[in-house]
């Protein structure tokens, strides 16, 4: 498992150089798994590109797939902590599904290169890593469905429709963004999020 890398011990000097070293290691390994690809990039190119040792990279990610594991994981981190806050909000439930589906467009996007890795990537983790990552997923997806089951029963959102179905058609959408969006493309970030949002609530609303 990746070690905790947001700070150096103790935050004393020099500790800004401490969290520097796993930042590039994500940086680089990031980029290296974009242009190459996860299987056929080595753990020497990476350090190589980082300017860093074997021995740096183990001590805070343990092995390679720990890379993989957190390039995705600190993405769905800040999705998860967004869309707790936007699912706590006490705004109408139209609004904050609204919110919700805009924002997870929006960070996919800024984080294409994260998501595309991962989804290509993902069955080469290990099992265990697998299993961890689904279980984060579907707590991401059942807050966002949960959001569906209470506009269904303030009767604001069709009732004969299945919040599950909802989401994984929703989210269907969201994971292919990596194979057509292109950051110089005719569509910001922003435009595409609108859309999705808008073409999401207007399925679930009641005539």
């Amino acid at each position: 498992m990746a070690r905790n890398v947001t700070s150096g011990a103790g935050g004393g000097p020099g500790s800004g150089t401490v969290a520097a070293v796993p930042e590039r290691l994500l940086a680089e390994a990031t980029r290296l798994f974009a242009e190459r690809g996860y299987d056929r990039t080595s753990v020497q190119e990476i350090v190589e590109a980082a300017g860093v040792t074997k021995g740096a990279l183990y001590h805070y990610f343990g092995s390679k797939d720990d890379l993989l594991h957190e390039i995705y994981g600190r993405v769905l981190r800040l999705q998860t902590e967004r869309l707790d806050a936007i699912a706590a909000r006490t705004t109408g439930v139209s609004e904050r599904l609204a919110e919700a589906a805009a924002d997870v467009v929006v960070t996919s996007i800024q984080n294409l290169d994260d998501t595309k890795i991962f989804f290509r990537s993902m069955h080469q983790l290990s099992p265990a890593k697998q299993k961890e990552v689904r279980a984060e997923r579907r707590r991401y997806h059942e807050t966002f469905r949960s959001l569906v089951e209470e506009g269904q029963r303030d009767g604001h959102f069709r009732p004969e429709l299945r919040p599950d179905l909802v989401v994984d058609y929703f989210f269907g959408s969201v994971h292919h963004l990596g194979t057509w969006f292109h950051a110089d493309g005719p569509l910001s970030a922003e435009a595409v999020a609108a859309e999705f949002s808008d073409l999401l609530l207007h399925s679930v609303r009641r005539p």
